[in-house]
């Protein structure tokens, strides 16, 4: 009998099973009772009788056959709850399943557990939300677990299960990888389908999953990529990156360690950390840094703007009147960009974008991989919606209904003058970029690779202050199965805890 979930890797999980020294059914119930007594809220809905009879039936021939797996909170899965982590479709159940976790379910043969609880609509790079509550980092319980793929992270890194679901758009898979210690892939945009129900803005979305090795990211991108035509963004599919690991002859790359850009600030000892692994790295495979300048504007309040317009097609007839079901957060986002994203204030996006598109091109025209944190510093309170405490305008306006009511009142003003002042957004949001830091630019690190839409992934770097931090590593686009490569380096000559410490002694290696 099994009686703690595998704390190994996916890949090597398989490998058990086809011995016939694991049984799925065995390591399902293993997960399920975890799931039970875990105080990490890392799953917003079970489907025990589904999981069990995909596990009675587990195919191990297959990619990940028998594996228990989470599922994204965003992702919709037939049957299941829709709610994308918000109240204002607590009661709203999914009527067709995401191509991807089709794939996953039948090409990959996992046996679906549940859905792991995500930031609402994938807005927030936090781990709490009005209908999941609060989601724990395994690391240290009370710390954030990032977001938006918070409980893939939680239930990965906590030993729950050995692999799950996750999205990025602007940093989502790699900030909660940083955060929990694991290896979080983000593709080349299109890498795997969004469909169905893809949509064309803003073109920064990308489909992964949250890993405890490389070998195990190679594979389900084996299992999950390849096109679709009802998402016209889809890539030609990849000859096989699990097949290709290894291949690649580091020695001599060009690596440019810029450990922070876009104005992003680290916290103490996030440089020093970064600096040390990325040399180590650097030595171990006969890479060569080099110095290369990346000059960017800051990207992150127009683009946030720009994203909410996904958003209110989804909200619809609720919207305002779900207003108060909101997250603070999604909720003052929407409102402000109602306001503030006009014509002007969308030309300025597209010509930073533009600004940062050349600026990433010309980097790569003198380096093959850029560095950089993935997150400002280690994981900070699980409660807080930025790394830290939130200024008093903020919490005057988010925590009372006065507060609401002049925030209200003033957008309304703004309205007006922004008829005989159309530049008006512009200038307020320059503003606030100054004024309030945090409050813009969550993902400041990683949503370039969004925009830009090139691949990178976050590789566990040791910690700071007993808290796992990562270390991203950008490259140019279409180089996928390189920084895999890159990944798997540092894997073989730096290993990472497959777990957090106090979950439970890892049972194998990640990988021969």
């Amino acid at each position: 009998m099994t009686d703690t979930p595998w704390q190994g890797d996916a890949s090597s999980l398989v490998d058990a099973f086809r011995a016939g020294e694991r049984s799925p059914v065995e390591e399902l119930e293993a997960s399920l009772a975890a799931i039970e007594t875990s105080d990490l809220n890392a799953f917003s809905h079970l489907d025990p009788e589904w999981a069990h009879r995909a596990a009675e039936h587990a195919d191990v021939t297959k990619p990940f056959g028998g594996v228990p797996t989470g599922i994204k909170q965003l992702e919709p899965v037939q049957g299941w709850p829709h709610t994308e982590a918000s109240l204002v479709f607590a009661d709203r159940v999914a009527e067709y399943t995401a191509v991807n976790v089709q794939r996953l379910l039948e090409k990959g043969g996992v046996t679906p557990v549940g859905q792991t609880t995500a930031s609402e609509f994938g807005g927030l790079n936090v781990s709490v939300t009005k209908i999941n509550g609060v989601t724990h980092n395994p690391w240290r319980h009370g710390h954030t677990v990032g977001g938006s793929s918070t409980g893939s992270a939680a239930a990965v890194a906590g030993g729950l299960v050995s692999i799950a679901s996750g999205g990025d758009g602007g940093g989502s898979i790699r900030i909660p990888a940083g955060y929990t210690g694991l290896l979080g892939m983000k593709g080349t945009f299109g890498r795997i389908p969004r469909s169905p129900k893809a949509y064309m803005r803003p073109n920064t979305v990308v489909l992964g999953c949250l890993a405890r090795s490389v070998r195990d990211a190679a594979r389900y991108y084996d299992v999950c990529a390849g096109p679709d035509t009802a998402d016209p963004s889809s890539l030609p599919t990849h000859p096989s990156f699990e097949a290709g690991l290894e291949s690649h002859d580091l020695a001599g790359l060009r690596v440019a360690i810029i450990p922070a850009f876009s104005g992003v600030e680290l916290e103490p000892g996030v440089e020093e950390n970064l600096v040390e692994h990325a040399e180590a790295m650097i030595d171990a495979t006969g890479m060569k840094r080099v110095e290369v300048p990346l000059e960017l504007p800051s990207l992150a309040a127009q683009w946030m703007m720009g994203n909410m317009a996904t958003l209110l097609p989804d909200l619809a007839e609720h919207w305002p009147q779900c207003a108060p079901l909101l997250t603070d957060e999604i909720a003052l986002g929407l409102f402000l960009s109602k306001t503030l994203y006009n014509l002007d204030t969308a030309a300025k996006a597209e010509v930073q974008r533009i600004e940062a598109d050349e600026a990433m091109a010309e980097a790569f025209r003198h380096c093959d991989l850029i560095v950089s944190a993935t997150n400002p510093g280690p994981a900070f309170n699980a409660e807080w919606s930025t790394s830290s405490p939130e200024p008093p305008p903020v919490k005057f306006i988010k925590g009372s209904a006065i507060g609401r009511g002049v925030l209200r009142g003033l957008l309304g003003g703004v309205r007006l003058a922004t008829a005989a002042a159309p530049g008006l957004p512009n200038a307020m949001i320059d503003i606030a970029n100054r004024r309030f830091p945090d409050f813009v630019a969550m993902g400041g690190l990683t949503m370039l690779a969004n925009l830009y839409g090139n691949p990178a992934v976050s590789i566990p770097a040791g910690t700071v202050n007993g808290l796992p931090v990562g270390m991203q590593v950008m490259a140019p686009h279409h180089h996928d199965a390189l920084l895999l490569d890159v990944a798997r380096s540092v894997e073989v000559n730096n290993p990472w805890p497959l777990v957090a410490p106090g979950v439970a002694a890892p049972a194998t290696p990640a990988s021969a």
